[in-house]
């Protein structure tokens, strides 16, 4: 009630200036003696009053724009940073790292998607993108996330987990296919049935061992020291959206990560940005510079490298998820720093 009686007076005020303004412009020009005459000095003297009203109503409409400009901002924040949370520096021994960079001007986060959460069966992360960008996008990633956060915790395997995902976005689609009916007189940026969206899922156990499902998303990077190399080689399953998952879903071992070792997680955006000459962003060799560096000071390496690289905004959404491994722990019975490929039966791939 209290904000109700608050916002009354304002609204007044905001339609009362540029009331009284006008009414003394007209005042003037209907009773006072000096804006009837005809001479050149009664005429700039009209004309001086006249470009005051006008601008200070323009002043006025000016700072009114801009004050709801700040609070539309305000909002979009809030909503924005409850869709891409923004994620603790450490998560059960893991220094974690995490930022997006939308391609829409004015937005924070677009169709990217990345978390990070600690659970009974390890820590758990997925990272996404969604078809495209814009608000079609950001909804389907919304769709996404809320599942994964309600999924990690219930689910004791990947797989399910996985699972649980796509039927999520089965759900979403369904409900946009709906709001976008012919009859709804709504036009969709992007028809559904091209709508896809590539994930993938790790878990990272106490003992550092690493499983991981993946749906048409880029494998990671491993950082080991000095080496850069991709997590693993296996082909990944198509992205969900266009196909049904596979009733079997093995999780993909990829060895261990080791005390002092980094996953890189990345969307496709990071190695498709390109110059003015056209060619591509090399992230790995971005990686390999700034592979002594902590996880926040890593990030900030590879994006000012990449944004210097396509000497701006980028074209698409890009997000990158930095995991270093921070325990006190002996190295485990034959484990490796380095990726061992996984062998699964190849699936084809879509790339955004």
């Amino acid at each position: 009630m209290i904000r109700i009686r608050g916002r009354v007076p304002r609204k007044v005020l905001a339609l009362g200036l540029p009331t009284a303004w006008g009414a003394v412009a007209i005042s003037y020009k209907m009773t006072c003696p000096l804006a009837q005459q005809t001479g050149f000095e009664a005429r700039l003297a009209t004309s001086a009053v006249f470009f005051a009203v006008g601008t200070g109503l323009i002043l006025h409409v000016r700072k009114a724009l801009l004050r709801e400009l700040r609070q539309i901002r305000q909002v979009a924040g809030v909503a924005q940073s409850a869709l891409l949370r923004p994620l603790p520096p450490r998560i059960d021994g893991l220094n974690v790292a995490a930022a997006q960079l939308s391609a829409d001007r004015g937005a924070s986060v677009g169709g990217d998607l990345y978390e990070v959460i600690a659970t009974e069966h390890g820590v758990r992360a997925v990272m996404g993108d969604v078809r495209g960008h814009g608000l079609a996008a950001i909804s389907t990633a919304a769709a996404v996330l809320g599942s994964f956060r309600e999924a990690v915790h219930d689910e004791p395997e990947l797989g399910c987990v996985l699972r649980r995902l796509e039927r999520a976005h089965a759900r979403h689609l369904r409900d946009r296919a709906r709001a976008e009916h012919p009859s709804s007189g709504a036009e969709p940026e992007h028809p559904v049935a091209e709508e896809f969206v590539t994930v993938l899922l790790l878990e990272i156990r106490q003992d550092g061992a690493l499983y991981a499902l993946n749906c048409g998303h880029p494998w990671p990077y491993l950082l080991s020291g000095p080496r850069v190399d991709p997590l693993t080689r296996a082909d990944p399953l198509p992205p969900l959206g266009p196909f049904p998952l596979p009733p079997h879903l093995p999780e993909v071992p990829c060895g261990h990560l080791l005390p002092g070792e980094t996953l890189v997680l990345h969307t496709d955006g990071a190695e498709d940005a390109r110059d003015a000459h056209g060619r591509f962003f090399s992230l790995r060799a971005a990686l390999e510079k700034a592979a002594d560096q902590v996880p926040q000071a890593l990030l900030g390496s590879v994006f000012t490298a990449l944004l210097r690289h396509s000497t701006g905004t980028p074209k698409d959404d890009i997000a990158l998820l930095v995991l270093q491994n921070d325990r006190s722990q002996r190295r485990p019975l034959g484990a490796r720093g380095t990726a061992r490929p996984a062998t699964t039966h190849p699936q084809p791939t879509t790339h955004l």
